[in-house]
C-alpha cells in the first residue's frame, strides 16, 4: 500500500544555520550581563534576545513557519493577547502608584 501522505524534509543546512544564529543569540544573552548593562536598557536587551531565541525555535525547529495560518493564529493569538493584558495591567500599577504618591505624600 502507497502512504497518500506527502512527507516533507527540510535541509540540514537550514536548521544548522539556526542552531548557528541560536548560537550567536545566546552569546549576546550572556554578553549583556558580562558588559554590565543596567535598567531598562538590560531588561529590554535580554528580553528581545529571548524572544528571538524563542521564535526561531518554535518557527523551525517546531515547524511552525511551514503550518497553516489557522494553526499558527491559534498557537500565537493567546500569548500575545496576554503580553497585551500584561502590558495595560502595567500602566494601570503605574497609573496608580503614581496617584498614591501624589495625594497620600
Amino acid at each position: 500500500m502507497e502512504s497518500t501522505a506527502t512527507h516533507q524534509e527540510h535541509p540540514i543546512g537550514l536548521y544548522l544555520k539556526i542552531w548557528l544564529l541560536l548560537f550567536v543569540l545566546s552569546t549576546l544573552s550572556y554578553l549583556v550581563d558580562f558588559f554590565h548593562f543596567e535598567g531598562y536598557v538590560r531588561w529590554t536587551m535580554i528580553l528581545v534576545l529571548m524572544m528571538l531565541k524563542a521564535g526561531f525555535i518554535v518557527a523551525i525547529f517546531m515547524h511552525l513557519a511551514w503550518e497553516r495560518l489557522a494553526l499558527i493564529c491559534a498557537i500565537l493569538a493567546p500569548p500575545l493577547a496576554l503580553m497585551v493584558l500584561v502590558w495595560l495591567m502595567w500602566i494601570e500599577a503605574d497609573h496608580t502608584f503614581f496617584t498614591r504618591l501624589l495625594n497620600f505624600h
